[in-house]
């Protein structure tokens, strides 16, 4: 009888192929474009002149770029520790017997992350804001003038300034996906537990972590991959500046190309964004592996 309700594989494929004709198109068609476009020299217009790997050369000497990725990595950092760490404490709060009107806490945490990351660029810009910003107003009400600063314009610490909003806006989504795979753990686990006298801090190490790692592996994947290509906020709160104190890779490339009219040597940088942030994700769960393996020795 189920045998006879199953979908053929010919009405599976016709409700694949369109769905996969698009992600093709709007994933590897612009992939491949890059490349091609890579190897010319194009100020824009229908003129292309063939140069090689000339742009790839003037990538690997390109001081602005190294720095740009080296601001990715710091972005990664924060927001793996900021976004998932504490996303896992928040769930592990919410799913406390203690805690009552549980779905009501599910729901405004993930409510940022559906809020466009342009506009969360602006909620920041105006925390941040010498004038009327929050931070410099409560410094005022408590009698501390001498710290208000414009915050933005440090370059020491604008890229920490620019990660808080990004830690902000994800947390709730990194919330939604622990959750469910905690959910889906047997609670007489932990009730085991609590008789034998494991504390809270224990069962979160010793028993949620072990049995949730696939799932943290996924949210660090998500979480690599979404700021090695990080732009919007940036590019509202700060635009790369003051000068290239907060420039990510996706800025740089979007200046070159837009700004500079550069489009040749952009889609070079397009490539490189692509290669180093394949070789992140990949270096990072080959290193979480090599640690899981080495533990469970």
């Amino acid at each position: 009888m189920l045998q006879s309700i199953r979908p053929k594989k010919r009405v599976i494929f016709a409700y694949l192929i369109v769905p996969t004709i698009l992600f093709v198109y709007a994933v590897f068609v612009p992939l491949i474009t890059a490349l091609a476009n890579s190897f010319y020299e194009w100020k824009g217009g229908p003129n292309k002149t063939f140069n090689g790997i000339a742009n790839y050369k003037q990538l690997l000497s390109d001081s602005t770029f190294w720095l740009s990725f080296r601001h990715n990595l710091f972005l990664v950092a924060v927001c793996v520790i900021g976004q998932i760490g504490i996303a896992f404490i928040l769930v592990l709060m919410i799913n406390s017997r203690l805690v009552k009107l549980k779905g009501i806490h599910r729901t405004f945490g993930f409510f940022p992350s559906t809020v466009a990351a342009v506009s969360i660029g602006f909620i920041w810009t105006m925390v941040y804001d010498y004038n009327r910003g929050i931070i410099n107003w409560f410094l005022g009400k408590i009698g501390r003038a001498d710290l208000q600063q414009v915050w933005l314009n440090n370059e020491k610490w604008v890229m920490l300034f620019v990660a808080i909003p990004l830690v902000w806006q994800w947390i709730g989504y990194y919330m939604v996906i622990i959750l469910s795979a905690i959910s889906a753990i047997d609670t007489e686990i932990f009730e085991v537990a609590e008789l034998d006298g494991a504390n809270a801090v224990q069962r979160a190490i010793y028993i949620v972590l072990p049995l949730i790692k696939n799932t943290l592996l996924v949210c660090m994947t998500l979480c690599i991959a979404g700021n090695m290509k990080a732009f919007d906020n940036i590019y509202v709160m700060t635009s790369g500046g003051p000068g290239t104190a907060s420039m990510v890779m996706a800025m740089y490339g979007y200046n070159v190309s837009f700004r500079n009219s550069d489009l040749g040597y952009g889609s070079t940088i397009s490539v490189g964004i692509f290669i180093m942030s394949l070789l992140v994700i990949g270096g990072s769960q080959w290193i979480i592996g090599m640690l899981s393996k080495e533990k469970e020795a």
